[in-house]
């Protein structure tokens, strides 16, 4: 189980660096004006999403089932920690809605909002690791 645990680690790892690099280049890719930056923008941003982050996504879910399953996990902490990813799958979502948009140069938002919009993984990084490590009875 070990090396399940070492797979979970490494995926989520690489799906929250996606998390983390992307809203960036939505920042840069919203206050670029030159026509060869915004193409340039949109395949970095369609390579980091559906070649990195998507793949760690799923990744990180199967090996988390599976350890779930293999270690039989149960608890408060545990079903906070599964909400938690709920909303980093739904907000991983809208990072591919906003791929979409910036391909079919809809963006509708500006760099501060994509500032504000690359804040929010820290904070369900933050709690979830937490969650896992002191394992609270919440309820």
């Amino acid at each position: 189980m070990l090396w399940i645990k070492s797979f979970h680690i490494i995926f989520m790892v690489t799906w929250f660096a996606g998390l983390f690099y992307l809203p960036r280049l939505f920042v840069y890719h919203a206050m670029c004006e030159d026509t060869p930056g915004k193409e340039r923008f949109k395949i970095m941003e369609r390579k980091l999403y559906y070649g990195i982050m998507t793949p760690g996504a799923v990744l990180t879910v199967v090996f988390g089932v599976w350890l779930w399953v293999g270690y039989g996990f149960s608890g408060d902490w545990l079903y906070a920690k599964l909400a938690l990813v709920l909303i980093l799958v739904v907000y991983h979502y809208y990072c591919g809605q906003y791929v979409k948009a910036f391909k079919q140069d809809n963006n509708v938002h500006g760099h501060v909002f994509y500032r504000w919009f690359n804040e929010f993984p820290v904070l369900i990084l933050f709690a979830a690791v937490m969650l896992v490590v002191f394992k609270p009875a919440l309820f």
